[in-house]
């Protein structure tokens, strides 16, 4: 083999391997949560009369898609419980007590995946979700709501699951004979792509 074909096939060698290098590389994308549009909200049975429902406006977190392997993927995500809003200031001065969610001792509700799958229309994702210093395991449905370019031209995707938890499991006990164990919760979630 001549100089100039070993030369050659070194280049081709090395820009083969770049484009599946980097191919491999754009596999996995990371996302931080877009608060602005992000929600969770929650609803729960007051006395069997009505539901009440609530959110909390601070949530952070990121997560990010593995294409290629998606059982790599990763979610976590945090929410401020102190910004929990019934739309009913003394409601939410008891919320924040130590009634319920205990927000002074117990400031945040997280969560964070250990095992992802796909499924038809997004992800179900098995972790970890503390309330009131309780943590549980959890499965979440996630349906994946689309992906594109928003705003400024960042590339987005979002999601969407709702879930019922008992409140009781997480050591939430007050008022159980007035107010619902069963607590409804729906999140959409958006993510600007790091």
């Amino acid at each position: 083999m001549t100089h100039l074909s070993r030369t050659i096939r070194t280049a081709l060698l090395l820009v083969i391997s770049g484009v599946w290098g980097s191919s491999a590389f754009a596999q996995q994308a990371e996302y931080t949560i877009d608060n602005s549009h992000t929600s969770v909200i929650f609803s729960v049975s007051h006395m069997g009369f009505s539901y009440c429902y609530g959110r909390f406006n601070k949530v952070e977190g990121s997560f990010s898609l593995d294409s290629a392997k998606p059982q790599a993927s990763t979610f976590e995500v945090t929410i401020d419980a102190n910004t929990v809003d019934t739309n009913d200031e003394k409601r939410d001065q008891h919320l924040r007590g130590p009634d319920f969610f205990d927000s002074k001792q117990f400031p945040t509700i997280t969560f964070k995946s250990e095992s992802v799958s796909t499924t038809k229309d997004g992800y179900r994702v098995a972790g970890k979700m503390t309330i009131h210093g309780e943590t549980k395991d959890v499965e979440l449905e996630m349906r994946q709501l689309g992906s594109g370019k928003g705003p400024g031209g960042k590339d987005r995707t979002g999601f969407f699951l709702q879930k019922t938890i008992k409140r009781s499991e997480f050591g939430m006990n007050g008022n159980l004979k007035m107010i619902g164990d069963d607590v409804s919760i729906t999140i959409s979630f958006e993510g600007i792509k790091k």
